[in-house]
């Protein structure tokens, strides 16, 4: 027998054991996934008109029914989320999401018989936008030597390839993976690297300009944007403590001043003690004499009212400041008795 005698019966036998035909299907997040059957089953549909979408998960026993189809009638599970299309009966998922992963299957009935055909969905996000980031420059000799790192913020297995945006120098710009190593001479202004991120749904690319090498002098420190706002708080909370300690400081210290006791007429007072004491030896009278403390207040000069000492006429008075506080001790004896 020959291979195209030995196939339609390898297939009706798979049939027969619930074993079909498999593909897989790639689905993209967020957007629409239609699940689509050969030409075959959907004649045996039309001839036979007993058919069923399911759903499984791989390596389980349990499947959910997603739609019956009965002759010209036909019964829907999941309205919400699918979408029949009776013209060539396929599915229709309206919102791919992460639990649209999984394995599905339809099957055509007659009688005791089952023609199955599956469908294994696999999900991905797409790709975002990438940018070019350089990690390492320098400029030597008129020749610049440059680093670039391409990136996706999203994106499900993405992979990163680099070629020349005109082919005029594919060898510069030819590569594999996220970092590309390059180096050219500063008077090629025509140097132009694609980065492309490309997974098995989307494909999106970004291109560098070699002139971007030449903005800066070599070995001139930069500092890293994400660094100033940091950096700008930081001196902003040492500005803030400095004039606390300032303000305490200042203040304190005018707590501890002593103010000097000026007169009425502008004078500063000055203060004097003295003190009565007994006299030595013996003391005829037994009265006992006691000594007393007599505190007096010595005022200086007063200013006149424009602050100035008063003048004299006979002899000027050179202007002085006025006199501050003095401590006078004198000792006083009183006479005996």
């Amino acid at each position: 027998m020959g291979s195209g005698t030995w196939l339609p019966l390898l297939f009706t036998l798979g049939a027969l054991w619930g074993i079909g035909a498999r593909e897989t299907q790639l689905g993209i997040l967020g957007e629409p996934t239609l699940l689509q059957i050969p030409r075959e089953f959907q004649e045996r549909t039309e001839e036979f008109g007993e058919a069923s979408w399911k759903k499984t998960t791989e390596g389980s026993q349990k499947k959910t029914i997603l739609l019956k189809i009965s002759g010209r009638n036909t019964t829907e599970y999941e309205q919400e989320r699918m979408r029949f299309h009776r013209g060539n009966f396929s599915l229709e998922i309206l919102n791919t999401s992460r639990d649209d992963e999984r394995l599905y299957e339809y099957s055509v009935s007659k009688g005791q018989e089952e023609e199955l055909w599956q469908i294994q969905l696999q999900v991905f996000e797409p790709v975002a936008d990438p940018n070019i980031l350089i990690l390492h420059r320098e400029l030597s000799n008129g020749s610049c030597s440059l680093s670039l790192l391409c990136t996706s913020e999203r994106g499900d297995e993405v992979s990163y390839s680099w070629e020349s945006w005109d082919n005029g120098s594919g060898v510069i710009c030819s590569g594999n993976g996220r970092v590309l190593n390059i180096s050219y001479s500063l008077r090629n202004a025509g140097v132009r690297c694609i980065c492309t991120a490309w997974n098995r749904v989307s494909s999106r690319n970004v291109a560098f300009d070699s002139s971007q090498c030449g903005s800066e002098q070599r070995g001139v420190p930069r500092v890293k944007t994400e660094l100033l706002v940091p950096l700008v708080g930081l001196g902003v909370i040492t500005i803030v403590i400095v004039a606390i300690v300032t303000y305490r400081a200042t203040h304190s210290a005018k707590c501890y001043q002593v103010p000097s006791q000026v007169t009425q007429d502008g004078g500063t007072n000055a203060t004097i003690y003295a003190q009565v004491q007994k006299p030595k030896g013996p003391v005829p009278n037994p009265t006992p004499v006691s000594s007393t403390t007599i505190y007096t207040t010595a005022t200086g000069p007063p200013l006149a009212t424009d602050g100035a000492p008063p003048s004299s006429a006979v002899s000027p008075t050179p202007r002085r400041h006025p006199q501050d506080t003095t401590t006078v001790y004198a000792s006083v004896t009183l006479p005996v008795a």
